[in-house]
């Protein structure tokens, strides 16, 4: 047998023995020591003889009055402190980890949601889960699907349906979407603006991979249009809305993005489609099974109540 082999096969100590020798060592005194941990001190000994021997080195000087440190104790009971210490502190984290709402939450967020409804999930965290600590990403679609699969997120708020296997999405809320226009436009300020307008407009868009630009595609082809809306595009909806507002075209607002980007400047007029309008799904996602699934349920039911002043619909469980 090698001598790899054979220490590959040494016997461990006992948390039991450590405790027992860390105590001795602290107090000088068996009977004190076996006091202290709630041992006996029969079995206190004992588990200290069995440590020298699993160790091979004599840790204790024993005379009839006292009990003292050999050279190759003192050493090794610094040592010995140091793992129970350090599986004192792995039980508090695993009992922190067990307590609801607690540790990190990666939490992953789409560009077109972030601005408009992180307020309103800071503010519910801040509130009701102080102790839990929230960390955003703001990435497009694809990669926050990516990300929660990898186990880089744990949970994600975006549109759906996504309609990728081993993700359940948790449905908050739909919104309308709203049609925004230079002052000038004859479609600005309308109400009941039907869909079938859209075939004619010059409708500006985000760029690809954004999945408002599909929603958008989307909407345009169920309104009957079939060529591409759309020549000049842009990565985010502020500097859409700045397009609009110099008169390159219209585009296509999210209602919870509508207070934020329009109030930016007074060139810009805003239309609304005739019943049903357009919509759009935000939900939580999360992988199917997680294993904090009922706190991202209890989150997803809190936000609800927390978003029923914002111009959506919200939705039940």
């Amino acid at each position: 047998m090698t001598a790899s082999s054979a220490s590959g096969k040494r016997r461990q100590p006992s948390l039991s023995q450590l405790r027992a020798f860390a105590a001795v060592a602290e107090h000088l005194h068996f009977r004190d020591a076996a006091a202290a941990i709630g041992m006996s001190q029969p079995a206190l000994s004992g588990a200290v003889s069995a440590l020298e021997e699993i160790l091979g080195v004599t840790l204790l000087e024993r005379t009839t009055r006292k009990v003292l440190l050999s050279p190759a104790g003192e050493r090794l009971a610094v040592r010995a402190k140091a793992v129970l210490d350090e599986v004192g502190a792995l039980l508090e984290e695993a009992e922190a980890v067990r307590a609801p709402f607690t540790g990190v939450l990666r939490l992953g967020v789409i560009p077109t949601v972030a601005p408009y409804l992180l307020p309103t999930v800071l503010g519910l965290v801040h509130e009701r889960y102080p102790h839990l600590d929230l960390q955003v990403h703001e990435e497009q679609t694809a990669s926050l699907v990516e990300g929660l699969q990898s186990g880089r997120l744990d949970l994600l708020l975006l549109a759906v349906p996504l309609g990728v296997p081993g993700v359940t999405e948790l449905p908050l809320f739909d919104e309308d979407f709203v049609l925004v226009t230079p002052p000038d436009h004859r479609l600005g300020g309308r109400e009941g603006i039907p869909r079938e307008a859209l075939r004619e407009l010059n409708l500006l868009l985000l760029d690809e991979g954004h999945c408002l630009r599909d929603q958008a595609l989307d909407i345009c082809r169920e309104a009957g249009r079939e060529d591409a809306p759309v020549s000049t595009t842009a990565a985010g909806l502020s500097t859409l809305v700045q397009l609009v507002a110099g008169g390159l075209g219209c585009t296509l607002l999210p209602r919870t993005a509508l207070k934020v980007e329009t109030t930016r400047g007074s060139r810009l007029r805003t239309g609304y489609f005739a019943a049903p309008a357009p919509s759009r799904r935000i939900a939580f996602a999360m992988r199917a099974g997680a294993a904090r699934g009922a706190e991202y349920e209890e989150l997803a039911a809190a936000l609800r109540e927390e978003l029923r002043p914002l111009p959506v619909r919200v939705l039940e469980a």
